[in-house]
């Protein structure tokens, strides 16, 4: 394999995983790395006990699920649909 080819066939690798990762919805994609990043700062800090961390990400992921879908409601009431 060349390394054009390679290259190709790596850009075409990370072009799927972008569009299956964020796919129209970025703001979910972006939501749910910064819950994670939260997730990790927590554990890095003892703000919080352990067994409480995995509860908080799995919160906030639902919060950011829960906000995008209830943007698209509102953005299709707006728009008449």
């Amino acid at each position: 394999m060349t390394a054009a080819t390679l290259g190709l066939a790596a850009a075409r690798f990370l072009r799927f995983w972008y569009d299956f990762l964020v796919g129209d919805a970025w703001e979910i994609a972006a939501g749910v790395v910064a819950v994670l990043g939260i997730g990790v700062g927590l554990l890095r800090t003892d703000g919080l006990a352990r067994a409480f961390i995995p509860l908080v990400v799995a919160l906030g992921v639902g919060l950011v699920l829960g906000g995008s879908l209830l943007a698209e409601v509102c953005r299709r009431r707006r728009a008449g649909r």
